[in-house]
C-alpha cells in the first residue's frame, strides 16, 4: 500500500506519455505513419441485446479486428444496452477480438466505477478492452434531462480530464487521492490491477483543429477523430487525416516503453469492395490505425431489417489491404 507521500505524488498525476521528445509519425520503412497495418472494427449499432453479443462473436469468426457497442441512456425512440454488461458478455463469448464502446461519455459516470467495470472485463478478455471516450453528447437525456449533470462543453471537459486521471491513479493498484476540477477523492485502492499495463488504452474523442480538445487526446493512448464545426458530422478524408497525425507528431511526447498511439477512424466504407480498399489504403498511408464501420443509420428498416443488414455487412468482414 502506498504511503502518505506516496498518495500525495500521486494526487495530481502525470499524464501518460509525457516525459520524452521522442514523436511519433515517424516510421517510413512501413509505409504506414505509424508503422503497423490498418485494423477494422464494427459497431453493434442496432439489435437486441442477445444480438449485439452474437454479433461480437460474428465479427470475430469474420475476420474483424475490433467490436464496439456504444453507450446511451435516453437517445430518442432508440433501444439502448448497458455497454458493461454487452462487453462482459462478448468477453467470455469470444477470445481475439478487441473490445470497446464508441464512445463511453465519462462526464455522467462515476470514474471509480468505470475503474472496477473496465478492470473487471480486461480480466475477462484476458487483456482485450480498450476506452475510447469522449465528453457526451448533450441530446442523451441522461445529460440535458437531468438537473445537475453537466451540459457546457467546458464543464463536461473538465468532468473529462478528472475522469481520467482517476482512472489512471486507479490502475496502478495503489491507494491514491486526487483533486481536480470536479473530484475529490481521498485514500481509495481499487484491486486488482487490469491485465494490461500500465492500463487500460485510453482513446479521446479528439475535435480537430481544437488544441485543447486535441492536446487532450495526444496525452492518452489514440485519438477517435472528429472534425470541428460545420464538418462535425463528416467522415474524415485521407488529407485530414494526415494533418491530424502531423499535428499529434509535432505536438505529442512519448515516455520510454509506452504503446503505440491510435489514430482511429470512424465511418460506413463504400459498397464496392474495390473502393472500400483504395479508401482505407489511402487513410492508412496517411496515419490511420483503425477504421471503426460505424452504421448509425438505418434508413426506413424497422429493428429486425435493420439487425439482419448490420450482420450481413459484418459477415462480409473487413476490406482487403
Amino acid at each position: 500500500m502506498a504511503t502518505t507521500a506516496a498518495r500525495a505524488r500521486r494526487s495530481a498525476p502525470v499524464p501518460p506519455d509525457a516525459s520524452t521528445s521522442r514523436t511519433l509519425c515517424a516510421d517510413t520503412t512501413s509505409g504506414h505513419a505509424y508503422g503497423g497495418v490498418m485494423k477494422f472494427g464494427v459497431v453493434g449499432s442496432t439489435g437486441t441485446a442477445a444480438q449485439a453479443v452474437d454479433l461480437a462473436v460474428t465479427a470475430e469468426e469474420s475476420g474483424w479486428d475490433g467490436y464496439f457497442t456504444w453507450d446511451g441512456i435516453s437517445v430518442g425512440p432508440l433501444d439502448t444496452w448497458d455497454p458493461w454488461a454487452v462487453l462482459a458478455a462478448a468477453a467470455v463469448r469470444t477470445e481475439r477480438i478487441t473490445l470497446g464502446a464508441m464512445v463511453f461519455a465519462l462526464p455522467r459516470r462515476r470514474p471509480w466505477v468505470v475503474a472496477r467495470q473496465a478492470l473487471t472485463v480486461d480480466h475477462l478478455s484476458g487483456g482485450r478492452l480498450v476506452l475510447p471516450v469522449g465528453i457526451g453528447a448533450v441530446d442523451d437525456a441522461a445529460f440535458r434531462g437531468v438537473v445537475g449533470e453537466a451540459t457546457t462543453a467546458r464543464e463536461r471537459a473538465e468532468r473529462l480530464d478528472d475522469a481520467l486521471a482517476v482512472l489512471d491513479l486507479a490502475a496502478t493498484g495503489e491507494t491514491f487521492s486526487y483533486r481536480g476540477h470536479h473530484l475529490e477523492v481521498s485514500d481509495m485502492t481499487i484491486l486488482p490491477r487490469p491485465v494490461q499495463r500500465p492500463r487500460v488504452p485510453v482513446w479521446v474523442v479528439g475535435a480537430f483543429p481544437s488544441e485543447r480538445s486535441m492536446g487532450r487526446a495526444a496525452r492518452w493512448d489514440g485519438v477517435v477523430v472528429q472534425l470541428r464545426g460545420d464538418r462535425a458530422m463528416d467522415t474524415p478524408t485521407p488529407d485530414d487525416v494526415a494533418q491530424i497525425c502531423a499535428w499529434v507528431a509535432e505536438h505529442r511526447e512519448r515516455r520510454e516503453g509506452a504503446g503505440p498511439f491510435e489514430v482511429v477512424v470512424q465511418g460506413v466504407l463504400p459498397d464496392a469492395p474495390a473502393d472500400a480498399s483504395a479508401l482505407c489504403r489511402e487513410l492508412s498511408d496517411a496515419g490511420a490505425t483503425w477504421w471503426v464501420e460505424s452504421r448509425w443509420d438505418h434508413g426506413d428498416l424497422g429493428p429486425r431489417e435493420a439487425f439482419d443488414a448490420l450482420e450481413a455487412r459484418t459477415r462480409q468482414g473487413p476490406p482487403l489491404q
